[in-house]
C-alpha cells in the first residue's frame, strides 16, 4: 500500500500549504506498523502558529499526533486513499 503514484485534488493543492502536504505523505511513509489501511485519515487543527496533525487508520488500529510550527496552520480533515493503482489526497468533503 502507498507505494504507487501519488496525486492530490485541486482543493488540496490550492488550500493546503506545500509543507503540510509533504508532512502528510511523510507520515504515511514513516508509519511503524505491520499493515497500512487503504484509507489514511488526517485531522489538522491550528493553534496560533502550531499545526497539529492527528494521523489515524481503522484496521489495524493506528493513531499518532504530531505538531510543528508554521506560519500557515489550517484546520481540515484530509484523506489519503490507495485504490491499488494510485493514491489520492483529498479533503473529506471531496470524498
Amino acid at each position: 500500500m502507498f507505494k504507487n503514484m501519488r496525486y492530490c485534488t485541486k482543493g488540496i493543492s490550492e488550500n493546503v500549504p506545500l509543507l503540510a502536504q509533504i508532512v502528510l505523505w511523510n507520515l504515511i511513509d514513516g508509519m511503524s506498523i505491520s499493515e497500512k489501511d487503504y484509507l489514511q485519515v488526517f485531522k489538522l487543527t491550528a493553534s496560533g502558529k502550531i499545526q497539529r496533525i492527528t494521523h489515524s487508520q481503522e484496521k489495524p488500529p493506528y493513531e499518532r499526533t504530531h505538531e510543528f510550527r508554521t506560519d500557515n496552520p489550517i484546520t481540515a480533515k484530509i484523506y489519503a486513499i490507495d485504490d491499488g493503482d494510485h493514491t489520492t489526497m483529498l479533503f473529506a468533503e471531496e470524498y
